[in-house]
């Protein structure tokens, strides 16, 4: 039956629907197969395209096909009469299969070919002036008939096939693409997160980075202790690209940052409807963290009703969405970290005895950047590169007088305020070295140690520092022993420090 114009419009707007209806494309194309049959009595639709790897054709969806008949359905270019038309470009019509020696019938699926007549139509489908494949059928011959509007529906519905592959390949492409986005962006976090990347001199810091990559790998939950600035969070994220969850998501929580109503359902999520304003689901960060790490910074801002909720999930591994009923399982890593006295803050009931003794698994305390300044020269050298990439410029370092500043200052923001100072400092200097007037004048106002003689190179510094260090924590202390410990080094690294420094000679 040849299409009428009512049917062929008709015909025309199903396939549409087929085609915008499904991200399938496979399913699309056997809807639209399955409608030429329907309609207008095409049998054995099939659409085979253009294989990029071996530029040879093969069946892509196919109806009245079976699986093994497809697989042997692959032809040349210019081979057969589909081969052909992906050569020229051109639809073809044979009006009988049986007596046409260009028909191959290598997918052997036509077995009544010598019994009945049959018409096989076929057109190339392109994409633009490139041509991706093919479009036939079937059709049962009945006298003397043509098919110029069997053809022209067709190559209508190749045109609308080969916008429909388009699409597909550019959401391939895009697919490929975010795939290859994601994992050179994990590759950069882990590189810029491993722990050789940690800035350190000190005996004190090396213990620590130590211990941190020791526990790295486990399962163990971690809590890191330190003033505010010392870098809990750059030791956390190193911790986690360690680990051999590093290849899935590191989840950060700032619980001074949110009232306790929004933190719970930053944490476990929402359904639709869970309260005023709450119009789609929300997915928690405790399933964002599922197979990776969930990093709780500043655990101790959290009140003790949400410490409830957080003891209950990591006990027993699943929890709710608020307004939600079904339970959701998790496995997660956990990383504490902390500036508040938390065995202070459990004594005067403010911190749950329970959680504190779940989460202080293994803890890591970081020193005081006053407690390292052997790393404020290495630190500052660090900061300054930095900024002189940020702001194009190329400042080399640093004068002794400056120098002599920052390592006479106390730094109550720690770290954090030294980068802060040092970008201060590259911002306004003009030179190729930052002297001390580029220094904040709050840092010059304090007293200077005087540690290191005039013209000292950066690893006498450093020894001087570490040198002073020792005397007073041996003096602070009375033994090696005690000293060592308080330095975080161990004694035969203290035996050899003293013997270095020749600490206690006259």
């Amino acid at each position: 039956m040849s299409p009428t114009k009512d049917s062929k419009v008709k015909v025309l707007v199903e396939i549409s629907n087929a085609l915008s209806s499904s991200l399938n494309i496979e399913k699309a194309l056997d809807s639209i197969l399955k409608v030429l049959s329907d309609s207008f009595e095409m049998q054995r639709g099939t659409i085979t395209l253009v294989d990029p790897r071996t530029n040879e054709l093969k069946i892509e969806v196919a109806q009245g096909l079976t699986k093994e008949e497809k697989e042997r359905g692959r032809y040349k270019i210019g081979e057969g009469i589909t081969g052909r038309v992906v050569a020229t470009g051109e639809p073809m019509v044979v009006k009988d299969i049986g007596a046409e020696p260009l028909f191959l019938n290598r997918t052997k699926a036509r077995k009544e070919i010598e019994t009945r007549k049959f018409a096989f139509l076929c057109v190339p489908i392109k994409v633009g002036n490139k041509i991706i494949g093919a479009l036939s059928a079937d059709h049962l011959f009945k006298g003397d008939i043509k098919f110029e509007e069997d053809i022209k529906l067709l190559t209508i519905i190749s045109a609308m096939i080969g916008q429909a592959v388009k699409v597909r390949e550019l959401a391939e492409k895009d697919k490929q693409e975010v795939v290859f986005e994601n994992i050179k962006l994990k590759k950069e976090l882990k590189g810029k997160y491993k722990f050789g990347n940690i800035v350190y001199n000190s005996a004190v810091m090396e213990s620590v980075v130590e211990g941190a990559l020791q526990v790295a790998d486990s399962q163990a939950t971690i809590l890191i202790r330190g003033e505010s600035g010392t870098g809990k969070e750059l030791i956390a994220s190193a911790i986690h690209y360690a680990s051999a969850r590093a290849n899935k998501n590191f989840i950060k929580v700032a619980c001074a940052a949110l009232p306790e109503n929004l933190l719970e359902s930053e944490l476990f999520g929402y359904e639709r409807g869970a309260f005023t304003g709450a119009l789609e689901r929300k997915i928690g960060r405790f399933e964002m963290a599922d197979n990776g790490t969930l990093f709780l910074d500043e655990i101790g801002e959290m009140s003790l009703a949400m410490q409830v909720k957080l003891l209950r999930v990591l006990q027993s591994r699943d929890f709710e969405r608020l307004g939600g009923t079904q339970t959701i399982k998790v496995n997660i890593r956990l990383i504490c970290a902390t500036h508040r006295n938390l065995e202070l803050m459990v004594k005067e009931g403010k911190f749950r005895e329970d959680l504190y003794y779940r989460i202080n698994v293994f803890p890591v305390f970081l020193p005081g950047l006053r407690e390292r300044k052997e790393d404020i020269p290495l630190l500052a050298d660090h900061f300054v590169h930095k900024f002189n990439k940020e702001n194009k410029k190329k400042i080399r370092g640093m004068n002794r007088e400056a120098l002599d500043v920052l390592l006479g200052y106390n730094w109550p923001g720690n770290v954090r305020e030294l980068e802060n100072v040092i970008e201060r400092a590259v911002v306004l200097c003009q030179k190729e070295i930052i002297s001390a007037k580029e220094l904040p004048p709050t840092l010059s106002q304090a007293p200077v140690a005087d540690i290191a003689p005039i013209g000292a190179t950066l690893p006498q510094i450093i020894a001087a520092i570490e040198k002073q260090k020792i005397e007073e924590a041996i003096n602070k202390h009375g033994t090696q022993r005690s000293a060592a410990k308080a330095l975080g080094i161990t004694e035969r690294m203290m035996g050899y420090k003293i013997e270095k420094y020749k600490i206690g000679e006259k």
